[in-house]
């Protein structure tokens, strides 16, 4: 096993041309084939990329899709988000559990099939969902994850789970899964028909100062949420000095509730890749990277051909369209299972080879980016919207939308609805309007941009969907009557926890310390100056964390105590006995009980 293990690492960091700086796909490589990345195999690495064994370890430790553990042959990862739990994944994880006979986080005893949990898989719309190794099983039941089970016992293979074929190009022969696109309304912008290639022409046909001019009349802003204009973005990494220039397509949405971008990279992807064409030739870079979340490995071998084509097309490649001057590639870039890999900084960390830490800025990725080279980083619904911008003129494109918010956007709805699925609207619809296209009028409460967006209450859903109002990356999570809004900001609080990089103490420690005091709250033993704790803790985090998920994460928080306040408040009680609510005295002496076997005097008075 360890000359097989030996010529393996040899094998798999040749394939990469023993480049350090395509450690992920190494590390993913030798998972895949060893169900690990044993402390051996570091070793192993390490050597053959001629780094320190630490540098390898790290990565490993970083991902949650590595382990220096060995796992099993299958891996269930059973989404946990809140619209799974709403769903009733707990349900089907007691289903999963019962029939494997071990609990989540453990592998059965003939190293088989181990069972864990993972937050959002891009599935939010047909939960309760997992991922079956690679393979997406949605719309799960306790009948159905036994039935699971009993067909892995026989033949270990997820692939022959997949029963039935969602639409569209989730029935191609390259995807084959179950997944259901759920497209609810299609818009004049992304969904509109497409001319294949035109954009590109077009392009070509104008000189680079021209497309980026164009992109910044169409006032096109990043579909991400942060919304910084796209045209400014490219303007500043084309003036920027330096011979090699990147484009990164951001294609790593972790954030939950959202799965635009799963349904742009089945149905659309050479929408996307001609926005990233394009904005090579504009920038002047002639490498694109397209950065695609583990999630979502079962479309790789698709969007590998879907390249393929284009090269043998001319859209991409050496002399794109005949044009001798212009030449422009694409790889893709896998991820392993980190949120924060979302943020642009993580992500070219990631791309780096390195564990997805967020880098300091100044300096901005324009202007030192990946491996230190200016670099563009774009969404993939923001690269499809210059591609129709190319096409149809940026007048065309801001005829949609609103002064400060042009065009269109995707919004993701899921949670207690009856029509949840991808919506294409123009910015400037009111929330209300929204709730109406899902079904979801009797919400009492609309998460509005995912875990790291705000939680609003029936009396703001008059509220317009745009940058300078309600901005969204496209998550909309409802509520229904039937929902405790602290629990669900708990639920969020977890998720930020478990995601966190843990480099920085505001955000490792701080939101810690928030679950601690909501859960104090829920369960009854808060007092008034709870309330001010978490505010004054929760506004410290946003101030002094140092990248995008600490800055946001507080916001379960801040937004519900702004929004939901009298939850707060009938929850909390002034004590007048000048005791501590949240100590409970017979269960911190239940240990010393049990071991002298007799009930205190004092504690059960």
């Amino acid at each position: 096993m360890s000359e097989n293990l030996a010529s393996a690492v040899e094998e798999i960091c040749q394939a990469c041309g023993r480049d350090r700086r395509r450690m992920l796909d190494i590390l993913r490589a030798v998972q895949e084939r060893f169900g690990c990345v044993s402390s051996r195999a570091m070793d192993l690495i390490a050597k053959q990329l001629d780094v320190h064994r630490i540098e390898v370890e790290s990565v490993v430790s970083f991902y949650s899709f590595l382990s220096s553990q060995p796992k099993g042959k299958v891996v269930i990862r059973l989404c946990n988000d809140v619209v799974d739990l709403m769903q009733g994944a707990q349900e089907v994880a007691k289903a999963f559990e019962e029939e494997l006979g071990i609990q989540v986080g453990q592998t059965t005893p003939d190293g088989n099939i181990t069972l864990e949990y993972t937050p959002c898989i891009g599935m939010s719309d047909q939960a309760p969902a997992a991922l079956i190794n690679d393979v997406p099983v949605t719309e799960l039941s306790s009948d159905a994850a036994r039935r699971i089970v009993r067909e892995l016992k026989r033949h270990l293979d997820p692939n022959r789970l997949v029963h039935r074929l969602g639409d569209g190009n989730n029935a191609h022969e390259l995807i084959h899964a179950m997944v259901l696109n759920n497209i609810r309304q299609k818009g004049p912008i992304i969904f509109s028909p497409a001319n294949r290639g035109e954009a590109i022409r077009k392009a070509l046909a104008m000189s680079p100062a021209e497309v980026i001019r164009a992109v910044k009349t169409a006032r096109l802003r990043g579909r991400g949420g942060a919304g910084f204009p796209t045209g400014l973005k490219w303007e500043f990494t084309r003036a920027a000095p330096g011979d090699k220039k990147y484009i990164l397509c951001n294609a790593d949405e972790g954030e939950p509730g959202t799965f635009k971008d799963r349904v742009i990279l089945t149905e659309l992807p050479d929408r996307m890749f001609a926005g990233m064409t394009i904005a090579g030739y504009a920038v002047g870079a002639d490498e694109g990277i397209l950065y695609l979340r583990g999630e979502y490995a079962y479309l790789r071998r698709y969007l590998e051909h879907v390249l393929e084509q284009r090269r043998k097309d001319g859209l991409l490649g050496r002399k794109i369209l005949g044009r001798p001057d212009f030449n422009f590639d694409i790889r893709i870039q896998m991820g392993a299972g980190a949120y924060v890999c979302g943020e642009e900084t993580a992500l070219i960390s990631s791309c780096e080879g390195l564990r997805g830490d967020p880098k300091n800025r100044p300096p901005f990725p324009a202007q030192k980016g990946l491996f230190g080279c200016p670099s563009v980083v774009n969404n993939v619904e923001t690269l499809c919207c210059v591609t129709k911008i190319l096409e149809e003129g940026p007048a065309t494109f801001s005829e949609y939308g609103s002064s400060g918010s042009t065009g269109t956007k995707l919004l993701s709805i899921s949670g207690d609805c009856k029509s949840p699925g991808v919506f294409e609207v123009p910015f400037g619809i009111k929330l209300s309007e929204v709730l109406k296209l899902a079904g979801g009028e009797e919400a009492i409460a609309v998460q509005v941009g995912g875990a790291s967006g705000q939680m609003v209450g029936r009396e703001e859903f008059n509220r317009t969907i745009c940058f300078d109002d309600l901005a969204t990356g496209g998550s909309i999570m409802i509520f229904g009557p039937d929902r405790n809004v602290l629990e669900v900001a708990a639920c969020f609080l977890e998720f930020f926890i478990e995601e966190s990089c843990g480099y920085c103490t505001p955000c490792r420690v701080g939101n810690v310390l928030l679950r601690e005091r909501l859960g104090r709250i829920i369960a009854g033993a808060g007092e008034p100056g709870d309330l001010e704790y978490l505010q004054n803790l929760g506004q410290t985090i946003k101030t002094t964390s140092r990248c995008g998920l600490g800055q946001t994460s507080p916001n379960p928080i801040l937004t519900t105590l702004k929004n939901f306040r009298p939850t707060y408040n009938a929850l909390v009680k002034k004590r007048t006995d000048r005791m501590q609510p949240s100590f409970d005295l017979s269960a911190a002496v239940g240990a010393a009980e049990a071991i002298v076997g007799r009930r205190s005097e004092h504690a059960h008075v």
